[in-house]
């Protein structure tokens, strides 16, 4: 099963629970087991001016192909209150395919690895986090960049996911928990 690395940015609404609400879609997602998170990370923002943002990442491994896989984060960030409006403008969450393991990709519609990701130290360390072992591709990069942004203080809402070997929920769990926590987050307002 391949292995991809995903960004996760924001900048809009309730961010830690959007990004719970992503991480909780994501793992009930056929197909998609959810292996590492990072440490969140926050920047300021590129483009417009606008509310910084929170990064991070996830490894996922995905049972499918690269272009599924980014047409499954285009609905999670629909659910989440993604609104395309201008390049580089405030969002309540953008999910990107930083890497795929099994071949870099170059379409019109997907490049993997993300085309802006040797710019951006915002992508690149939690892509470290994740996935230490593309340090000799990356770590130097980043360093080249000035180091890994600043962690945000708090870190993430919700703790990371149990370790491997452990217990875990059923897919129709996960997916009743993905229901309520969005559910709760839409009902309070902060998908905006």
């Amino acid at each position: 099963m391949p292995r991809a690395i995903v960004g996760i940015g924001g900048n809009l609404g309730a961010r830690r629970a959007i990004f719970a609400c992503a991480e909780a879609l994501l793992a009930a997602q056929s197909g998609c087991c959810l292996l590492a998170r990072s440490q969140l990370y926050a920047t300021p923002a590129l483009g417009p001016p606008q509310p910084d943002y929170l990064n991070g990442a996830f490894a996922i491994a995905w049972d499918g192909d690269a272009h599924g896989l980014l047409d499954m984060l285009r609905h999670v960030e629909q659910l989440l209150g993604r609104a395309r409006r201008e390049r580089w403008g405030a969002r309540t969450v953008d999910l990107d395919i930083l890497h795929w393991s099994a071949a870099p990709i170059a379409t019109p519609s997907l490049t993997v690895p993300h085309a802006e990701l040797e710019r951006r130290t915002f992508a690149l360390a939690p892509l470290l986090d994740v996935a230490p072992d593309l340090a000799v591709t990356y770590q130097a990069v980043l360093e080249g960049l000035g180091g890994a942004p600043a962690l945000a203080v708090p870190g993430w809402l919700l703790l990371a996911h149990a370790s491997p070997g452990a217990p875990r929920s059923s897919p129709a769990e996960r997916a009743a928990w993905a229901q309520l926590l969005v559910g709760t987050v839409a009902q309070c307002g902060e998908l905006t």
